[in-house]
């Protein structure tokens, strides 16, 4: 019987996946991560509550310095640098498929299952191991796993990836787990409270001055409280009025300015990003048409993707992609299968 580590967060979703783990006849540890100090005590607790009704063991794996170094500090330096971070992709790599991947070897599993929405499966053809959406379209996870490896993915599960959301908590509540009506987390985990800049200011130790608003011309048009505090596209809570809305376009944090413009100043029709995971293929030979998205939140936009470098890949949207943000990342998919992914590094006209 093969063994599989459950990583429990706590949640509805990894509730759900260990029981679908245990009922396909894999043998069943649960693992969950202290990231934060005593602030998830909650949540380990539930996940204990959960593996004592499955009768399955339960492990807390002490990774706070890993989370610290890997993540917290990865996020604070995406700021300084200007650009916009995804501290959940950067997670996924380093510590739910890195870290915790490691520990499940240790104690001689042959998979981690986790309660994302997504699926894997091989390719006879290609010999690659695929990461595929989710059955629930709205839930699909598969934008925050594009960085993961053919060594990840084969020995990776996800159960509740043939599931919808409704039919998860329904199994849930079913099974009398403590986590059936726990609600979806939405925001980052060590910015609870939604305030990044106040998070940015106690972890540096450091304020952000003031600054000057500029236009695309380098005229100052004003002043900021803080270039740390704008994001691309920002419209509203710039602090101070203009006779016409007015957008942020770039940040230049060496500067300290601010760039505005208007709406049809943020489009992009190509973008470039750096280090790529390559998941369906091992590279790209040749110019192919995707379906591609820029953000999480945005629906897929077809385009032209080219590999213009060992790390790199260009795409060439059919229409022009608003706010597209350095630091964010490009996913690519073919149907249901995603081809790749990188980090932003610029949107170009």
């Amino acid at each position: 019987m093969k063994k599989a580590m459950i990583a429990m967060s706590g949640g509805v979703d990894s509730s759900v996946a260990a029981l679908l783990a245990i009922h396909q006849g894999y043998r069943a540890v649960g693992s969950t991560m202290r990231l934060l100090g005593d602030q998830n005590d909650h949540d380990i607790s539930d996940a204990k509550s959960v593996c004592e009704r499955l009768g399955i063991e339960h492990h807390v794996f002490d990774m706070r310095r890993e989370f610290d170094g890997e993540v917290m500090r990865r996020f604070a330096d995406t700021y300084l640098s200007g650009e916009t971070p995804n501290p959940c992709i950067v997670c996924n790599k380093y510590i739910k498929f890195g870290g915790l991947l490691r520990r499940a070897r240790d104690l001689n599993c042959d998979y981690i299952v986790t309660g994302h929405y997504a699926s894997v499966r091989y390719d006879e053809g290609s010999g690659r191991w695929l990461l595929v959406k989710a059955a629930d379209r709205f839930k699909d996870q598969t934008y925050f796993l594009y960085m993961l490896s053919q060594e990840q993915l084969v020995g990776t599960l996800f159960p509740v990836g043939e599931l919808t959301k409704q039919e998860v908590r329904e199994l849930a509540e079913s099974n009398g787990f403590v986590t059936s009506r726990k609600h979806d987390s939405q925001d980052i985990c060590f910015v609870s409270d939604g305030d990044y800049v106040g998070f940015l200011e106690r972890y540096l130790g450091m304020k952000f001055p003031e600054g000057a608003f500029i236009d695309l011309n380098g005229n100052v048009i004003g002043k900021h409280r803080g270039a740390i505090r704008y994001t691309i596209g920002q419209r509203k809570g710039l602090g101070m009025g203009f006779n016409k809305p007015m957008y942020v376009c770039r940040k230049d944090m060496a500067a300290n300015t601010v760039t505005l413009g208007d709406n049809e100043d943020l489009f992009s029709r190509r973008v470039v990003a750096r280090g790529v995971n390559m998941i369906a293929v091992p590279r790209i030979d040749r110019p192919i048409r995707v379906a591609a998205k820029v953000r999480y939140t945005q629906r897929e936009e077809w385009a032209t993707l080219e590999q213009t470098g060992e790390d790199e890949i260009t795409l060439e949207f059919d229409s022009p992609q608003r706010a597209v943000a350095p630091g964010q990342a490009a996913v690519c998919y073919d149907g249901d299968v995603v081809i790749c992914g990188g980090r932003i590094i610029r949107g170009e006209n």
